[in-house]
Formats: structure tokens, C-alpha cells, sequence
């Protein structure tokens, strides 16, 4: 698995943006993805995750209506859609992959993903 995110940038709050993240490298089996954030001066967080089966999508509070996660097989790429994005959004995207948990498990900590991509920063005006 080798991730590359993409898709970031400067947006007004209200804009819309969708973050790509597409698996360059091999991977038999399906696997989960999440995306995190770091914004400046604050640790990583969790925003979105769904399961390797795709059964299970999870939302931080604070983009639950606003962010959407989904994937096309097709592509080997996997989206996040972030809508309405507020100043406080601004932070450096990350995707990761988790390919050894349970097809049906959401992990909500960095530390349960064992391959990232790069980030890619958006940033949000008021």
C-alpha cells in the first residue's frame, strides 16, 4: 500500500473542497481507511473513517453533516468531501489505511493505521 493524498488548497469558509487519497501500490485484501487532521498546534485527530467492508462509516462531531467519506474500486482512490468548511477546518489532511484489522472495524486512533499518506494542507478563510 502506498497512499497519496491530494486535493487541498485555500477556500472561503462556506467553499467545498474533496480530498483524494489513491493507493499507488499493491493490496490483495480490502482495508479501512480514515483520515485524520492536524491543525496548528494541536495533535492529530480523527475526521472520517470506513471499514475495509465499506458497512461502516464514522464521523468526528465536529464535520458529522459535513463530510462525506467514499471510495471507488475502480480508481484504487478514496475521497473525503468536505462541505460547508469553516476557518476552524484548516489543518493538514492525512489518509491512512489499516490493512490488518477486522474487515468491519473503524479504528479512531493514528496509532491503528499502519500506512499514511503524505497530507495535504487545506486551508479555510474567514
Amino acid at each position: 500500500v502506498q497512499l497519496q493524498a491530494s486535493g487541498g488548497g485555500l477556500v472561503q469558509a462556506g467553499d467545498s473542497l474533496r480530498l483524494s487519497c489513491v493507493n499507488s501500490g499493491r493490496s490483495v485484501s480490502p482495508y479501512a481507511v480514515g483520515w485524520f487532521r492536524r491543525a496548528p498546534g494541536k495533535e492529530r485527530e480523527f475526521v472520517a473513517g470506513v471499514s475495509a467492508r465499506r458497512d461502516k462509516r464514522y464521523y468526528a462531531d465536529s464535520v458529522k453533516g459535513r463530510f462525506t467519506i467514499s471510495r471507488d474500486s475502480a480508481k484504487n482512490t478514496d475521497y473525503l468531501q468536505m462541505n460547508s468548511l469553516q476557518p476552524e477546518d484548516t489543518a493538514v489532511y492525512y489518509c491512512a489505511a489499516n490493512t490488518v484489522g477486522s474487515v468491519h472495524y473503524v479504528g479512531f486512533r493514528p496509532g491503528e493505521y499502519n500506512f499514511w499518506g503524505q497530507g495535504t494542507l487545506v486551508t479555510v478563510s474567514s
